[in-house]
């Protein structure tokens, strides 16, 4: 049964290796035996998944407003004016001013010049809080510190794309990502919203954006490989991908009066946060695979699995023990995007749902095919080091 506080997808923007926008995506995603666009020697002896040429102009008219964003800011700010494009929202003062905005973000890109020189500096000097102090002074933009605010990319896209409703954003790598569908979500089911757009933005090919996975030996080194077949591979299994991902949600009563299409709505939204030393990941992956109403009948799943080993191997042994699921790990194609990854899932779900067709395998040796009409899919962002999320995107 519908209701008008249904939650409904109404507008998908993609960038990623593949392309972007909704239709570049299907267009590559739907056929089979894809190859992955990949980056070896940049960043040896990691393998990236590149952005593809874009123009930014077409999403950022104002050259100021391009130049004072980091890339990845810039990423997120055109990947929510494809989104708002394609919802039939960009440039109508009145839905851009009611609406709200969920944005999932790291902490932005380290000035690396800034950062060395700093370092080259204090190894000739001893009055290091007198060194730090000149440095910030005089080499870095006063608002910015070392590093971005993560908060900076929600101003942004209200300032680039007059989106000027309440703005929250969540920090924290795939949970980011959960946490800002999940909130949008019970935002429009509550009838605090009407509309929001939701999404996030991760631009891997910055040595401190690489850094921060492999302080903790999460990368995957030497040639690559598909990311359900890492285990044993030398590294931590995680190939990083740059992309951005932004939805606009609707709630169904407010969709179907402008008259837009709907995508697919989104069902349940689940997530939970395991304490994987103590073993709870198995419980916990199969806790929301209970708690996001599955149907009946065979079921294809998008999983934002990392390639990370324990997180991948748990989530892989969950999705094979239910034989109705056929899962696709989109990493393979994409890379892992971080903030990014659980909105992207969710995109490519609604995809499919509204496409009325499944992806073929991206993975011929782990994965299986999906015969017929997926009328429910579900997404699935299982952390590389913490925080599980779940979606069920349903025909609307």
């Amino acid at each position: 049964m519908s209701s008008p506080r249904d939650v409904v997808i109404t507008g998908i923007g993609l960038v990623s290796s593949l392309g972007e926008g909704p239709d570049a995506h299907w267009q590559k995603l739907a056929q089979p035996g894809l190859q992955p666009v990949l980056e070896a020697a940049r960043f040896a002896p990691y393998t990236v998944h590149p952005l593809p040429e874009i123009d930014w102009n077409l999403q950022i008219a104002k050259r100021g407003d391009q130049r004072q964003m980091e890339t990845w800011q810039r990423l997120g700010t055109y990947a929510a004016g494809l989104a708002l494009d394609d919802a039939g929202i960009k440039g109508n003062d009145e839905l851009c001013t009611t609406m709200d905005m969920v944005v999932a973000a790291g902490g932005g890109e380290r000035d690396e010049a800034v950062d060395a020189a700093i370092l080259a500096a204090s190894e000739s000097r001893n009055d290091r809080d007198v060194l730090l102090n000149e440095k910030l002074t005089t080499e870095l933009r006063p608002t910015l510190f070392l590093a971005q605010l993560s908060n900076l990319l929600a101003g942004n896209i209200s300032i680039v794309h007059k989106v000027t409703g309440s703005s929250r954003t969540f920090m924290g790598e795939e949970g980011a990502g959960v946490s800002a569908v999940e909130t949008a979500a019970a935002r429009i089911r509550s009838g605090q919203s009407t509309h929001v757009l939701v999404g996030g933005a991760f631009q891997t090919e910055h040595s401190d954006m690489l850094l921060g996975y492999e302080l903790a030996g999460y990368l995957h080194r030497g040639p690559w490989k598909p990311v359900w077949q890492r285990q044993g591979a030398e590294g931590g299994g995680v190939v990083s991908g740059s992309g951005g991902a932004f939805l606009v949600l609707e709630q169904r009563e407010h969709a179907e009066s402008r008259g837009r299409k709907i995508y697919a709505e989104l069902g349940p939204v689940v997530s939970g946060r395991a304490r994987r030393s103590r073993g709870e990941l198995d419980a916990e992956i199969a806790g929301l695979l209970g708690a996001a109403a599955l149907p009946n009948g065979k079921l294809l799943a998008l999983s934002g699995a990392s390639g990370a080993h324990a997180a991948t191997s748990a989530e892989k042994t969950a999705l094979d023990a239910n034989p109705a699921i056929s899962a696709r790990g989109f990493s393979t194609l994409t890379g892992h995007m971080k903030e990014a990854q659980f909105p992207f899932a969710v995109a490519l779900a609604a995809l499919a749902v509204d496409r009325k067709a499944a992806y073929p395998v991206f993975d011929a040796a782990a994965e299986k095919p999906f015969e017929g009409i997926p009328a429910s899919v579900l997404a699935t962002a299982i952390g590389y080091h913490q925080f599980e999320g779940m979606a069920l995107v349903k025909s609307a």
